[in-house]
């Protein structure tokens, strides 16, 4: 009985040059945000509180293969007049999950929706996105109005 040997994995396997279908950003659905009223924006136990929102279960593709990424969301913000509300935040976050985006493009995406809807009197959104290839980005965007 013979042994084969084995081939290398280069030669065992062909390249696949494939793309998987995705959206773009204008699947993103900003319009599913809602606020509710912060009855204590004008006292001042509440003007500098903070508020921190956090997710490990955000999803988006790479625009260029179409292959998911997965990050962890973390927004942090102060209040003026309203909060956003939860529920709709999980909605619009799932908004993003077959909308192919560079990470440094969903940062500032995601500031600009949520400074529309919340007004809020700062705001940081940090990005921490799950390895690929070996490598870790962390991307971050703050918003202070002047």
């Amino acid at each position: 009985m013979a042994i084969k040997k084995a081939r290398a994995a280069k030669d065992q396997f062909k390249a696949i040059d494939k793309t998987l279908p995705f959206d773009g950003p204008e699947a993103i659905d900003a319009g599913v945000l809602e606020c509710f009223d912060y009855d204590y924006a004008d006292r001042p136990v509440g003007k500098d509180m903070e508020i921190v929102t956090a997710t490990d279960e955000f999803t988006s593709v790479c625009p260029f293969s179409g292959l998911p990424d997965f990050a962890t969301v973390t927004i942090t913000y102060t209040p003026t007049k309203y909060c956003v509300e939860l529920r709709s935040l999980k909605y619009y976050l799932m908004s993003y999950r077959n909308v192919g985006i560079w990470y440094e493009h969903l940062v500032n995406r995601m500031m600009d929706d949520l400074v529309k809807a919340v007004k809020p009197r700062r705001m940081k959104i940090v990005i921490a996105c799950n390895a690929r290839g070996g490598l870790v980005s962390t991307v971050s965007a703050e918003y202070r109005p002047k």
